[in-house]
């Protein structure tokens, strides 16, 4: 009986040792040195072992395989980036692999981009996918957009079609209705001027007004940026225009075409598209930098001309 009492106790004591030797194994710091983004493939557990292994997320040898299949009820692993603290234990890799959301990157595009532009940007974001798709200018909102890694171009590119849908959308319902455009694509095409036209959001609102004043009394629109998108070939160079360039008979230039151009110059945002459905309260018709990075408002050819000649003197003096 003595005998079979020991025998019984040098089980239960084995069990235990084995217990608390697997939970110190389970728990204990794993090899990362430094917390970061692992990328964990499809295609099974010797897959999903090896790259862990290969970024030190896991020490090699059946130490991980066997964690997974104890602890297999809990779930199952899901592929993709994640991130791990530094000196994960195999607890910890195994919970990220389970429950963690995979690492979520940003594209950040700014207004007044091309599609040209906003084409290179998207095919030189290393952590897309796919083909560039053909990108029509207009359509695509300039904001943030948040993405996993492999996430297909073309995917990003149909999220931001649906935005600047549903912005034009929203500026076109809450438009002022005594504004001279027929149709949301108009609302859009003036507002890509507007946006080139500039960068302060202050007076987003008044440069709208002035072209809304214009193509009410039919006059040309002159703007600079509507030209240069023409002579450019959409790439977005800005320069100092040529007289050659501003004779040129195309429809994007409005020196010479008294409408608005086909279409848009750029990709607008929600406030420029909001500022042209929505313009300031003037009777000016013309503006000129001014040279604090703003512009100066005239309604009158008159006022206008003194204010062109107060820019010359500025440029001038800059030795321009």
């Amino acid at each position: 009986m003595r005998r079979v009492l020991g025998v019984l106790a040098g089980f239960v004591l084995l069990v235990v040792g084995a217990v608390t030797g697997a939970a110190y194994l389970y728990d204990r710091p794993g090899p990362l040195p430094a917390a970061g983004a692992v990328i964990v493939p499809r295609g099974g557990l010797e897959g999903i072992a090896e790259s862990l292994v290969a970024a030190d997320a896991v020490p090699p040898g059946f130490l991980f395989p066997m964690a997974v299949a104890l602890t297999r009820p809990a779930g199952t692993l899901h592929a993709g980036e994640f991130e791990f603290p530094a000196h994960a234990s195999l607890r910890q890799v195994l919970a990220v692999l389970r429950t963690g959301r995979p690492v979520q990157h940003r594209l950040t595009v700014a207004e007044g981009l091309t599609a040209v532009q906003i084409s290179a940007l998207l095919e030189q974001t290393s952590t897309l996918d796919g083909a560039v798709p053909g990108l029509e200018e207009g359509t695509f909102l300039p904001e943030t957009y948040v993405f996993e890694r492999g996430t297909a171009r073309a995917t990003i590119i149909a999220r931001a079609h649906a935005a600047m849908d549903r912005a034009v959308d929203r500026a076109w319902q809450s438009r002022r209705r005594d504004l001279p455009i027929a149709k949301p694509a108009e609302l859009l095409t003036l507002a890509s001027i507007v946006e080139r036209e500039t960068a302060r959001p202050d007076e987003r609102p008044h440069v709208a007004a002035v072209f809304h004043n214009r193509l009410r009394r039919g006059m040309k629109l002159q703007s600079d940026p509507t030209t240069i998108y023409a002579v450019s070939h959409s790439g977005g160079r800005d320069h100092a225009l040529t007289r050659a360039e501003l004779d040129r008979d195309d429809p994007y230039n409005t020196y010479r075409t008294p409408a608005l151009p086909p279409g848009p110059i750029c990709m607008p945002g929600t406030a420029s598209l909001m500022a042209t459905a929505q313009p300031e309260d003037s009777a000016d018709l013309y503006f000129v930098a001014d040279g604090t990075g703003g512009h100066a408002f005239a309604a009158t050819q008159e006022a206008h001309l003194r204010n062109v000649a107060k820019w010359r003197e500025i440029e001038r003096a800059r030795g321009r």
